[in-house]
């Protein structure tokens, strides 16, 4: 199936009050579980490679996103490729030529006057070249090896008033809101501010996109989607599963020297999980 756009799966499952389950991939593995999980559920799915990703793959984007659309062209349910947690305009700009349809640009860490004139310049040029275009606004936190964030500090959650300037002055597609998640959590107990994202949704005219979502409960996802959230990103979880299935099968059998003996172990954990998520966001 030829790759289809972010923007497409988000607009659509935003009209149907779904979400688009959005998993970040680091090896070939995650990708192959990625998409056997997303056509075990029959959903869509969003392929997303983040810039730390890229760092570990000596800084070439080009591999691992040459990899990961050729096997969504071979997937029997819509894929999409994203590009995520972009801070550097060089990397935003190879987007294009390496398949991206979409790119989450982060200037967060910025003053918020800071990050909206960075985001529009990242828009107006996105959009140039026919890219859809994600920002944040708030803290979400626990990202790029920085200590996590206290998702309930004072100022960390996205703004309502803000949100809806933010979003009318920088020209972004989507708008991913910090509202008690944060990233790279490894238990599932997250309480998110449903009362706040309500009046997010009310607030802005774009999708809604939940960060740091491995460390949310399905009971809380299903509410969270229920209430606007249109595109989930999980990125730990998928390490969870990978890393606990090859340390058990090596437990098991300390005397395997072969990596697809335990990788292909890792891979079917994580297929597992991406299942479980595609089908709680449905």
């Amino acid at each position: 199936m030829p790759l289809v756009t972010t923007g497409e799966l988000v607009t659509r499952a935003a009209a149907a009050h779904s979400a688009v389950p959005s998993f970040n991939i680091i090896t070939l593995e995650h990708v192959e579980a990625v998409i056997a999980g997303a056509e075990a559920a029959r959903a869509p799915v969003v392929l997303q490679v983040s810039e730390n990703a890229v760092k570990f793959r000596y800084g070439r984007l080009l591999p691992l996103a040459r990899a990961a659309a050729t096997a969504a062209q071979r997937a029997t349910v819509p894929v999409a490729l994203h590009l995520d947690h972009v801070q550097s305009d060089d990397l935003l700009r190879q987007a294009p030529g390496a398949g991206f349809s979409s790119v989450m640009y982060d200037a967060a860490r910025l003053p918020y006057e800071q990050n909206l004139t960075a985001t529009r310049a990242a828009a107006d040029w996105a959009h140039s070249q026919g890219l859809w275009i994600e920002a944040e606004l708030g803290q979400v936190g626990g990202k790029g090896g920085q200590p996590a964030l206290d998702a309930h500090a004072p100022g960390a959650r996205t703004d309502p008033a803000e949100a809806r300037a933010f979003v009318a002055d920088s020209g972004v597609d989507a708008l991913a809101v910090a509202i008690g998640s944060t990233h790279a959590m490894t238990t599932r107990t997250a309480t998110l501010d449903h009362t706040l994202l309500k009046a997010l949704s009310a607030a802005v005219d774009v999708p809604l996109v939940l960060h740091g979502s491995s460390g949310v409960p399905d009971d809380e996802l299903a509410r969270a989607v229920a209430a606007g959230i249109a595109k989930v990103n999980v990125g730990t979880a998928l390490n969870i599963a990978m890393t606990a299935a090859i340390r058990e099968f090596l437990a098991d059998h300390p005397e395997a020297v072969d990596s697809r003996k335990y990788l292909s172990v890792g891979r079917e954990a994580m297929v597992r999980t991406v299942t479980d998520i595609a089908r709680t966001l449905a």
